[in-house]
């Protein structure tokens, strides 16, 4: 019981951490940056999305895709083009270098210990 709670604390702090990436336009006043805020909203519910399907029922291939989204909100302030609002790349970089590792961490844990298969 206690392993399972560590595996879906990850992917609760993955929903909590999407959730806290769409609000930081608000929260931190940079919604009149278009780019920043949009990337904020939709990357922020991609990776909420992907946390409560990794929730309800569980595949490797949703903590690959928080993995991959992570790395994009990290860096999408320079391909976007938003990198001059500090507000915004910071929050962008840090959100998405936690995501990354979370879902990082996820995937070596399920690596580590493979679930066990009845025969």
């Amino acid at each position: 019981m206690r392993e399972w709670w560590k595996k879906e604390a990850l992917d609760v702090l993955n929903l909590v951490l999407g959730a806290w990436l769409f609000l930081t336009p608000w929260i931190f006043g940079f919604t009149s940056e278009a780019a920043a805020s949009w990337n904020a909203w939709l990357s922020g519910l991609a990776v909420g999305i992907f946390a409560i399907a990794a929730l309800v029922a569980f595949a490797e291939w949703e903590e690959w895709v928080n993995l991959a989204l992570g790395v994009w909100v990290a860096i999408s302030a320079w391909l976007v083009g938003f990198a001059a609002n500090a507000t915004a790349t910071r929050v962008h970089l840090i959100v998405g270098i936690v995501v990354a590792i979370v879902a990082g961490v996820r995937i070596w844990m399920l690596h580590q210990h493979p679930p066990r298969v009845a025969a």
